[in-house]
């Protein structure tokens, strides 16, 4: 038996923390230094939202380079990590009853994936298994599939969540670099406490006063955030901050770990 595998929500922010070296991204690599060499990862990104729930199937996922406006530098960024297509088949055998797609083409590693496994993994040497978010779900089933996930941490499996609790890109506020709005923080600090706390009550975070501000106009990066929770809650284990902040009036670069 492999040693339990710790987990992780990271907030992940601009894909140019891939190439940066900043508080954040020191902080991930931190984290993938403190942790065995796992198997393999399974990486659940805001970016591959829609409306199927299916995992990336084939043996060398590509590199995709979902945003606009950016350096060539970023553009040009390669991330060669294999793939595992046993670990997909295992994550499809986890989650049943729920249909769960084998993708073994459309899709592959996204910037929500790439950009921190960059700095957390750096030499592109571990397997990445990719799993998408399914819009149709209610926000407590995504807890529930957290938890389903579980048992990947006994077989030596890092599993990731890579999104922003808060994420309002139409509110971005960049003369506020190091700063948020007090409806941000508010949303931040509510989130932070049941994830410490009550990981099992997440989904609850959808009636908060500033949830509809907090997620724009897409919960896509706040659901990665409950599969974590629902990790937590399937346990064992102690939930802590690797970094916390709200920055540009209306971003969370808020992350945790699982351990133990």
């Amino acid at each position: 038996m492999a040693e339990r595998m710790a987990a992780a929500f990271v907030g992940h922010g601009s894909p140019m923390n891939a190439l940066e070296r900043n508080r954040y991204t020191i902080a991930w690599a931190e984290l993938g230094a403190s942790i065995p060499r796992p198997r393999a990862v399974l990486a659940i990104s805001a970016h591959w939202y829609g409306g199927v729930t299916a995992v990336t199937a084939m043996d060398t996922p590509r590199v995709i380079h979902d945003f606009v406006g950016f350096p060539e530098e970023l553009f040009a960024f390669d991330y060669p990590a294999p793939g595992s297509p046993q670990l997909a088949a295992d994550v499809a055998d986890l989650l049943a009853p729920v249909d769960v797609a084998l993708d073994g083409a459309s899709w592959g590693l996204d910037h929500g994936t790439w950009s921190v496994l960059a700095q957390v993994f750096p030499a592109a040497d571990v397997p990445v298994v990719q799993l998408s978010l399914d819009a149709t779900k209610a926000f407590a089933d995504h807890v529930a599939l957290g938890a389903a996930l579980s048992p990947l941490r006994e077989e030596g499996i890092f599993v990731v969540a890579s999104g922003n609790v808060v994420h309002n890109l139409g509110l971005i506020d960049w003369g506020a670099a190091g700063t948020g709005f007090d409806w941000a923080q508010r949303f931040d600090d509510a989130a932070r406490d049941l994830v410490l706390h009550s990981p099992d009550e997440a989904a609850g975070l959808a009636h908060h006063r500033d949830f509809a501000l907090a997620s724009g106009s897409s919960p896509d990066h706040f659901l990665p955030f409950l599969y974590f929770a629902g990790l937590a809650s399937a346990g064992p284990g102690t939930v802590s901050t690797v970094t916390e902040g709200t920055i540009m009036g209306s971003l969370s670069m808020a992350s945790y770990r699982l351990d133990g």
